[in-house]
């Protein structure tokens, strides 16, 4: 199998939401750090590898479809060239509201990168590398966020690029997959609201307690999201 939808979007700008969006409509798994995290000990080693440029994409995405989020992301244009024919999404969001986000989520604080030794510090050193020690700098940090938009706009050919913003719906999402509307509300996961709710986004105690969390806060979401499918129906 080889994917048919490549997320370009930066973290935090509704590539979870899309993720479940994207399976619901039958594109296929997709994948999203926190699948990545859920197999640490397989899938950091692979990610190094294509850090280091000797990248085994087949290998990665073995048995998925699509992709949305971090590590993914930073590599679209790598992969729109390993998957020819597959679509790619940019997600966006308002550049403040999006610092606002990541400073409280996932460049809070490095919480679970070590648990998995060398590994998951290179890893999560590549995520932030654009930033440096301007993590904190609202303006580098929306600066780079409207620039990396820009960029993928210019780079993919418009025919080959959704721009999803939040809100958008099914709509253009359907219309761009050529899939039908389904009555149901697109998926809504704010990972803010639910983070405070959720044991399994504690910092764990070793690899397998992580990987198993992430495991459970998946399935949760799921749950969640065929409740809300459920309710929307009566």
């Amino acid at each position: 199998m080889s994917l048919e939808v490549i997320g370009a979007g930066l973290g935090r700008t509704g590539t979870l939401s899309l993720k479940f969006a994207l399976e619901h409509l039958g594109i296929g798994s997709c994948y999203h750090m926190v699948e990545l995290y859920a197999n640490g000990r397989r899938n950091l080693p692979l990610w190094l590898e294509a850090i280091n440029g000797e990248p085994q994409w087949n290998e990665i995405f073995n048995g998925y479809q699509a992709t949305t989020d971090y590590p993914a992301c930073r590599f679209y244009k790598t992969l729109m060239n390993h998957y020819n024919k597959a679509k790619v999404i940019l997600t966006i969001r308002d550049a403040d509201s999006w610092f606002d986000s990541v400073s409280e989520t996932i460049f809070a604080s490095r919480r679970d990168s070590n648990i998995f030794g060398e590994s998951g510090k290179a890893f999560s050193d590549f995520i932030r590398q654009p930033f440096g020690d301007k993590i904190d700098d609202r303006a580098f940090m929306t600066d780079y966020f409207n620039t990396w938009n820009q960029t993928v706009i210019d780079t993919v050919a418009p025919e080959r690029l959704l721009v999803l913003s939040p809100g958008d719906g099914w709509e253009p999402l359907c219309r761009f997959l050529n899939k039908p509307v389904p009555d149901v509300p697109y998926p809504s996961v704010h990972a803010r609201a639910q983070r405070k709710e959720n044991e399994d986004i504690r910092p764990a105690v070793d690899e397998v307690e992580l990987e198993q969390r992430m495991k459970n806060h998946l399935a949760r979401l799921r749950s969640g999201l065929a409740a809300q499918s459920g309710e929307s129906k009566k």
